[in-house]
């Protein structure tokens, strides 16, 4: 295998209405936030996940920031979070004020473990005044962050179940996850308000942007508010309260749009990648191979396998380095965020399953335009490697 391809990891697929859309805000001149297709794009997300409203934001951590503000989180709270994700959903807790608590994985399907969740609110937590407690910080715990990584989903009855017990908000990350099911209902409308991302390399792509999902009018009413800058008085510029350039334009919620038309497609093109990635190296020795719960229904995002031995990634990382080094794009999962420097000083509730987890994963090519060929070739790279 020396020829040099270039396979990359998760890329969009532009087709079908997408120049279309985008010519159509052009030729009209409406490129901004105020365009027709804004409102049509949060109509068409609310109404696919079965939430009541859609708040189109500039990016998917605007979402989370702007999720978390609607729903009261304030200075020095607690919001429980999975350690086992892309760092944005730890920031916007960290730009309320508030800190994270962060939760291990569990190691089977890689999500936020809903047994650590319950344990750690039963444990370590005090009911006092109509409120939930940490024991340690004496922080008062006021919400439930799962993120649904990789296209599948956090099992999230046991977390619901234990916040509705405390009164507890649960905001769902659904950034990479747009379209998969736990328990037959979409992920996104599992919690109180959910977020979704849309940067280049998800699902589907506006290029960058994000939107929020509620069945709480107030909540989106005050998101609305809060993303075009808190104006109380559009003619006369006042404004009530601080408030963010967060809002999403048109031409960005125009390809959302069309994106949206093909989702159905890309998912199931994305599942049939997985299966091909996972018949392709059955047997194979030290591979552990993605798969999903029998209560979901997994988009694959980006498949990840796990390579070696236990508490070494050495394996793990020099198969992602010879991939690389032949046009595979390959990468690691995120560092846990409880180890992150800026985090160090943070709760973490667990083991030691996300920093596994971290070790041994490796992420493979996973765009919705990937050919047979392709495929074929990352799967002769993995098991020439693995017979090394």
């Amino acid at each position: 295998m020396t020829s040099k391809v270039d396979i990359p990891l998760s890329v969009p697929e532009i087709s079908g209405n997408d120049w279309k859309y985008i010519k159509e805000c052009l030729d009209t001149n409406w490129v901004s936030y105020l365009g027709s297709f804004v409102d049509q794009f949060e109509d068409t997300i609310a109404d696919y996940v079965g939430a009541k409203h859609g708040v189109a934001t500039v990016n998917g951590t605007a979402a989370l920031h702007t999720a978390l503000l609607v729903a009261g989180i304030e200075a020095e709270d607690e919001v429980l979070v999975s350690t086992l994700t892309f760092i944005a959903p730890v920031n916007a807790i960290r730009y309320m004020g508030a800190w994270p608590v962060f939760i291990d994985s569990e190691p089977k399907y890689l999500q936020m473990d809903a047994n650590k969740v319950v344990e750690f609110l039963e444990r370590e937590c005090r009911w006092t005044s109509g409120a939930l407690y940490n024991k340690v910080t004496g922080r008062r715990i006021k919400a439930i962050l799962p993120v649904h990584i990789l296209g599948h989903p956090v099992d999230m009855d046991p977390i619901v179940e234990i916040a509705r017990k405390y009164d507890l908000i649960v905001i769902e990350d659904a950034a990479e996850s747009l379209g998969a099911r736990y328990k037959g209902k979409k992920v996104g409308h599992l919690g109180d308000i959910s977020c979704f991302s849309f940067n280049g390399n998800k699902v589907i792509t506006t290029g960058g942007g994000g939107m929020i999902a509620t069945d709480n009018e107030s909540w989106a009413l005050r998101a609305k508010h809060l993303t075009t800058q808190a104006k109380s008085d559009k003619l006369e510029y006042l404004h009530d309260e601080i408030g963010y350039n967060y809002r999403m334009n048109n031409i960005q919620a125009a390809m959302g749009l069309a994106q949206m038309e093909k989702l159905n497609e890309f998912i199931d093109k994305k599942r049939q990648i997985a299966a091909t990635y996972s018949e392709g190296l059955k047997g194979v020795p030290n591979l552990v191979l993605m798969c999903e719960d029998e209560h979901a229904h997994s988009t694959y995002w980006l498949y990840t396998l796990l390579v070696g031995q236990l508490d070494s990634k050495q394996s793990s990382r020099e198969l992602i380095k010879q991939m690389n080094q032949i046009g595979i794009h390959s990468r690691p999962l995120w560092l846990p965020a409880h180890l992150q420097k800026m985090y160090g000083d943070c709760l973490f509730y667990g083991t030691n399953c996300a920093e596994n987890l971290y070790d041994l994963a490796v992420q493979l090519p996973s765009s919705v335009g990937l050919t047979d060929d392709q495929a074929n070739y990352v799967l002769t790279a993995i098991r020439d490697n693995c017979k090394q």
